[in-house]
């Protein structure tokens, strides 16, 4: 039981092409490795030995060499306990720098909700933690990381930090690797190797070349004209599909020629450095494109981070490149190795493409004059998205909108910056229709943040206004800041009564009514939010304002210990959730209905109930109702005897509130029943016994 609510979802996985070492450590979120690792054997050594060491590792070293997969590699091969485990952050997609800390809070499960500094809270949660933690993709945030790193080292003696990035952060104490090519020179060198691994994963053919040792002279002749950077190797190997050995050399030797002519100040050849090296082999990779790759090329340069076919369809066609068109196109720079395919659970295929080749595509887009068209077709058609998902949200599609929109998280942001500066408007619209993700899916800071912002920047009333008002009300009430929750309530209530809407009338009533009922004023929450007020409103049965008032309702009877009120009140919000085919609101009428069942004696059912509650909550990552429902089981478990599993519940718990960051909300009523819990754990196996459980359970992943 204990165990099936503290197992970490995230798998960390192998950096290379065969099984890495068991790893010593119980919780993480590696990507997938790339296959056929080649070579670095002496890299690895190095940095097993720094990890071991050293406490800020930085590789450095120019685009496409590699550094990421090292990292990767490196850390999957990590040795030594990191119980609090090995941490992967992809800041490459990262645009604004104010969301830095987000970022990394949100990548490690600190879902924090209060309205605090959230470094300062990300430090505090780091403190005690013996984790590793690798920051990919620097260099745009030299300053920003090297400031948050120091702060976090300094806070948390525990704590390894590896950085990638194509300069130093800086930082005392900081231990530079550089990341060199691949060696060249030689029949057996790994850049030869990498180099006949691409060729023949583009065609089998290839092997006829390799097994051939003139030819073979003249592949680690292209090697050593490529530098033996990675990159550059790969977008050659994908080449192999298309041409001969032969004529790749000859047209790679015209192109390198000509560029050593252009870089020599006397006529002589000159070595072509390495960074120009690689520019110049995307430049060649990208002339031996069709046009239509090419403009695909550029337009998709405007999606951070990765992005599925329909947004590329949608955001990218347009003049020659019809959309009916894309999906080949598309299709055609993935077999090229421009861009990567990969296949993400709840999301099909996702597309991508390194930081170096979309730095080239977006300067051709600044070529072409498109900049601001395709930027704006990306901004308002991941607003649409927001759209969609809101009106989705409350029904069977919900996990899957929960998996979608946190896989177009990157998306949203660069969008939501984009109508910002663009459209304020358009930017009010889709921040307010985020209110679900803000608020249900652990983003509220970041949230608040976007909202606050849009309605300074859009400050005329109106449908979008109210909406955008409410969800910053949720923020707030989440950060635990009441008073705000209190008067952003007030005013959606008498806005929504201007604009004669029985659905933002309910929403409002929520919130107003939480807002007061958290503090300890159940009384006023039922006179807001009650079977009463709601009929008062009208509005549909099934809107979320109309379920809401009733999950409030419900919070409110169960204070007033009016349990069997609040059960019924319980079993008709579950019975409309589940006609919905909705999960997020279903979980907390279980919720309702377990403290009910708890408060009636009816321990077994609470137990059950908790369950129900928690299962739903862990598909939708929801972290402060995860909180909550293991502080109520531990309630539920006590009540029926078990001291030690409630004190593991409670210790788990409480790892899971220090994600959240306020334990139990501040709410008075949330406190008494852990308190209940935990006194009748201790009487029942003894205050020595509660303790060793309760730091066991407090040591589970919460990742």
């Amino acid at each position: 039981m204990f165990g099936e609510y503290s197992v970490n979802d995230n798998q960390a996985g192998s950096a290379g092409g065969e099984p890495a070492p068991a790893p010593a450590t119980t919780a993480g979120n590696l990507p997938p490795g790339p296959s056929g690792f080649v070579g670095r054997e002496r890299e690895l050594a190095l940095l097993r030995d720094l990890l071991e060491e050293r406490r800020l590792i930085t590789l450095t070293g120019v685009g496409g060499v590699g550094k990421s997969r090292l990292a990767l590699r490196a850390v999957a091969e990590a040795v030594g306990p990191r119980p609090d485990g090995v941490w992967w952050v992809e800041l490459s997609p990262l645009r604004d720098p104010g969301l830095l800390t987000t970022t990394i809070s949100h990548a490690v499960g600190l879902a924090d909700h209060t309205s605090r500094s959230l470094d300062e809270e990300l430090c505090a949660w780091m403190a005690d933690k013996r984790l590793l933690l690798v920051l990919d993709t620097c260099e745009h945030l030299v300053t920003e990381c090297r400031h948050l790193v120091g702060e976090l080292l300094q806070s948390a003696p525990g704590l390894t930090v590896v950085v990638t990035s194509r300069e130093p952060l800086g930082s005392p104490g900081e231990e530079v690797v550089e990341v060199r090519p691949l060696p060249c020179e030689g029949p057996d060198s790994d850049a030869l190797a990498l180099f006949r691994a691409r060729a023949l994963a583009a065609t089998p053919q290839a092997a006829a070349v390799f097994a051939d040792p003139a030819r073979t002279a003249v592949a680690a002749e292209v090697c050593r004209r490529l530098d033996g950077i990675p990159l550059a190797l790969e977008l050659a190997g994908a080449r192999m599909r298309l041409w001969t050995l032969e004529e790749m050399a000859e047209r790679l030797g015209e192109r390198f020629s000509l560029l050593s002519t252009c870089h020599s100040s006397d006529g002589r050849a000159s070595r072509v450095p390495r960074h120009q090296t690689m520019r110049t082999t995307i430049g060649w990779s990208h002339e031996l494109c069709e046009p239509l790759e090419r403009l695909l090329w550029a337009r998709l340069s405007v999606f951070s981070g990765d992005f599925d076919i329909a947004a590329a369809r949608a955001v990218c066609a347009g003049g020659p490149l019809a959309a009916s068109r894309v999906e080949r196109v598309l299709a055609g720079l993935v077999a090229k190795s421009v861009v990567l395919r990969s296949e993400e659970r709840g999301a099909g295929a996702r597309y991508r493409m390194l930081d170096t080749i979309r730095e080239y595509g977006h300067d051709w887009l600044v070529e072409l004059g498109e900049v601001q068209i395709v930027s704006d077709r990306h901004a308002h058609w991941y607003a649409a998205l927001s759209e969609a998902a809101d009106h989705g949200w409350l029904g069977p599609g919900q996990v899957d909108w929960y998996r979608r929109m946190t896989a177009e998280h990157a998306q949203l942001r660069t969008a939501l910056e984009h109508l910002l500066g663009t459209d304020p408007e358009a930017a009010l619209g889709m921040a307010g229709a985020l209110w679900f993700y803000w608020f249900s899916c652990g983003h509220v800071h970041e949230g608040r943040g976007f909202l606050e912002r849009a309605l300074r920047a859009a400050p005329h009333p109106g449908p979008a206004h109210n909406q955008a008002l409410w969800a910053l009300g949720l923020t707030a009430l989440l950060q635990g800041d009441m008073d705000a929750a209190r008067a952003v309530g007030e005013r959606c209530t008498q806005d929504a009564a201007l604009l004669s809407d029985p659905e933002r009338e309910l929403r409002a009533a929520y919130l107003h009514a939480v807002s007061v009922m958290m503090p300890g004023d159940p009384v006023r929450a039922l006179a807001l939010a009650g079977p009463r007020a709601r009929a008062g409103h009208g509005g549909r049965t099934d809107g979320a304002g109309w379920l809401l008032c009733k999950l409030a309702t419900g919070y409110a009877l169960c204070d007033l210990r009016r349990f069997e009120e609040a059960a019924e009140e319980a079993r008709s919000l579950r019975e409309s959730c589940a006609q919905l085919g909705e999960r997020w609101l279903r979980a907390y009428a279980d919720y309702i209905l377990a403290v009910a069942a708890l408060g009636l004696g009816e321990h077994g059912e609470a137990a059950r109930h908790v369950r129900a509650m928690l299962s739903g909550k862990r598909l939708l990552g929801d972290r402060f109702g995860i909180a909550l429902g293991l502080d109520l089981l531990a309630a539920a478990v006590a009540a029926l005897g078990d001291g030690e599993l409630a004190a593991r519940l409670l210790g788990t718990g409480h790892a899971w509130w220090r994600t959240v960051g306020r334990p139990q909300m501040g709410s008075p009523s949330l406190t008494a029943l852990r308190d209940k819990g935990e006194r009748e754990a201790r009487a029942a196996i003894g205050d020595a016994a509660y303790e060793t459980a309760f730091l066991g359970g407090a040591a589970a992943p919460t990742g």
